[in-house]
């Protein structure tokens, strides 16, 4: 039981990292993508937290961005991985419908897309390299949305913003 806690401590570590930066890599944090990100923008702001936060936050509920991509990609790599032993496979897989529900949502759809396939990349590379069991990222992917979203919205916005700040 140890060693799966320490896997998903380490996948919930780089799927947050990874979705952070490849969100304020495409500037999300910048303006809301989709016509929800700036209500819910606004609604953060207004209880006292961070707008750029605030859009990038929005970006997370209303849209397939760069962590709604890295959960289906490790959704679809481990089903990819059981289903005929190819994780890329579901990974690839996974970016077709991430890119598909992003042109649904009117989103040009590339945050979510290029997140499908950073994060079937890391996935793989640590399943076939360091043994790291894909399974790990889908709870580390859970925990990672859940530390930004569950956590307070005032301080989770806060910090994002703090952060797009120091990086534009």
């Amino acid at each position: 039981m140890i060693p799966e806690l320490a896997y998903i401590t380490i996948a919930a570590a780089i799927t947050l990292t990874l979705f952070v930066v490849l969100d304020i890599i495409w500037k999300l944090p910048k303006e809301g993508g989709v016509s929800g990100a700036d209500v819910i923008s606004r609604e953060i702001a207004a209880a006292g937290g961070d707008r750029h936060g605030g859009w990038m936050m929005g970006n997370i509920v209303t849209s397939p961005d760069a962590s709604a991509g890295t959960l289906l990609a490790a959704c679809g790599y481990y089903i990819g991985d059981h289903v005929c032993s190819i994780g890329i496979l579901g990974g690839a897989a996974a970016a077709v419908l991430v890119f598909t529900g992003a042109r649904i949502c009117a989103d040009k759809g590339y945050v979510g897309t290029s997140g499908t396939f950073a994060a079937t990349a890391v996935i793989w590379a640590l399943a076939t390299f360091a043994n790291f069991p894909p399974a790990s990222f889908i709870a580390g992917m859970v925990i990672a949305i859940l530390i930004v979203q569950g956590s307070s919205h005032i301080l989770a916005s806060r910090a994002i913003g703090n952060l797009w700040r120091k990086v534009q």
